[in-house]
């Protein structure tokens, strides 16, 4: 008889069972299995998401994900304080690389992000302890992810706080989703829906991280 699962579940090959999105792509596998969800304290590396969430607007997460060592090289591993340092010539020599998304607009976000980064970080003492008070509380999260619940939540208030925050201080191509988005991948919420085996492990691994401070 042919196991049917839950709405937004698939099982692989491999006799896991994970949420939809991957739709057993070798490489997206991995990113959901390895790292999607993870805690993350690094400030290059909450750098690196935001940026990247900013160029995928309007594409998908995977053309992103298969170009993303490309960015990392561009952009010198995402170390924000190196990258405000750049200038036009280094816009027009990103515009020329086939290797990334050549968006002008994009490029120069990153930019000019990486500036107020700089500032965010001597205010704040770190990336990770501005990002991580954006955190929801657990009484304002869905008691059952679902299928029918987690497209609900393209946008949250949470979300939407940490987007006009990140507005009023000067950055730019974060918007409201883009910020969910964010926050789904650094494990600021554990988005794995109920049933995907990663779910529990996200889960212990939140419970376990020192959130910056």
């Amino acid at each position: 008889m042919t196991e049917r699962l839950k709405k937004g579940l698939r099982r692989g090959e491999d006799g896991k069972v994970r949420c939809f999105w991957p739709d057993g792509t070798p490489d997206y596998m991995d990113y959901h299995d390895n790292e999607w969800g993870l805690p993350v304290a690094d400030d290059n590396r909450l750098f690196e998401k935001i940026c990247l969430e900013g160029f995928q607007s309007g594409l998908s997460w995977l053309t992103i994900l298969r170009k993303r060592e490309n960015f990392r090289a561009a952009f010198v591993g995402f170390e924000y304080e190196k990258v405000a340092r750049f200038r036009k010539r280094d816009v027009e020599r990103l515009l020329k690389d086939a290797g990334i998304v050549r968006h002008r607009g994009k490029i120069e976000s990153t930019i000019n992000n990486a500036k107020r980064a700089c500032e965010m970080a001597e205010e704040f003492g770190s990336l990770g302890a501005f990002f991580w008070k954006y955190e929801p509380d657990d009484a304002n999260r869905p008691k059952l992810l679902d299928y029918k619940t987690l497209k609900t939540l393209c946008k949250t208030p949470e979300s939407t706080a940490l987007s006009k925050d990140l507005k009023r201080r000067g950055w730019s191509f974060i918007g409201p989703t883009t910020a969910y988005a964010f926050m789904q991948a650094m494990a600021m919420v554990n988005d794995h829906m109920e049933g995907c085996f990663a779910r529990e492990a996200t889960e212990r691994a939140r419970k376990k991280f020192k959130r910056p401070s």
